[in-house]
């Protein structure tokens, strides 16, 4: 039995509006791999949900890390609790996984999981989900294509990395976790994969047929750390 463990960004899933087009892309391609025998395990982030509500309760109040990440834990929530309505009760476990740690049991061929406890990402319960399953690989979907030497969107000339390992990548971004940080893979969860020997396969959500290959042992556009 082939466990995938998927981590959805929330910028795919909803980016400015809800991307209905590229839901139904995705529930038909991985109802196509359930098809085939396979399981899915599908954490979902906040994403921009996350950061506008963040923003705006900044706004207006003082607020510390620990009550932003708590924001960010439940639009992660609300989000994984949408997906969960798409695949629907025929494919999906009834429960969310909230607590990474716990034991997991496959009744349906998906689980759907959101974010945990404050301190750090859904990067790091993606982490202890493979962890607690056994699984040695993780697709991170967003709505990056590569993991870059730099930021590109501050520097044209940043070059894309297609493989790269865990102590060089962790070099490139901060060493710390705050609410709203925005890496390709959080500082805590890229040391535990590291110390797990964890590999962290970066890509692009869109377009559908890139993910499509990537599930399918093809050749596909994005970065691997391991």
């Amino acid at each position: 039995m082939e466990i995938i463990v998927i981590s959805l960004g929330g910028s795919l899933v909803v980016p400015e509006e809800i991307d209905i087009e590229f839901l139904k892309s995705f529930k038909a391609l991985i109802l196509e791999h359930v098809a085939q025998g396979k399981k899915f395990v599908i954490i979902t982030g906040g994403g921009k949900t996350c950061r506008k509500y963040n923003e705006a309760a900044s706004a207006i109040s003082k607020l510390s890390n620990y009550d932003l990440d708590w924001l960010g834990i439940y639009s992660t929530r609300f989000n994984a609790e949408f997906l969960h309505l798409i695949f629907g009760e025929e494919y999906t476990e009834k429960e969310i996984i909230i607590n990474p740690t716990l034991p997991i049991n496959f009744t349906k061929p998906i689980i759907i999981g959101a974010g945990w406890e404050p301190g750090s990402s859904t990067d790091l319960d993606t982490i202890l989900i493979a962890r607690n399953l056994g699984a040695r690989k993780i697709i991170n979907l967003s709505n990056t294509d590569y993991v870059y030497d730099s930021d590109p969107k501050i520097n044209p000339n940043a070059k894309k990395i297609e493989k790269i390992s865990w102590s060089e990548y962790r070099k490139l971004i901060p060493k710390d976790w705050t609410s709203g940080l925005n890496t390709p893979f959080d500082p805590i969860a890229s040391k535990m994969a590291e110390e797990k020997g964890i590999e962290v396969i970066i890509m692009n959500g869109k377009p559908i047929d890139n993910l499509a290959k990537c599930l399918n042992g093809e050749k596909f556009l994005g970065t691997v750390i391991s």
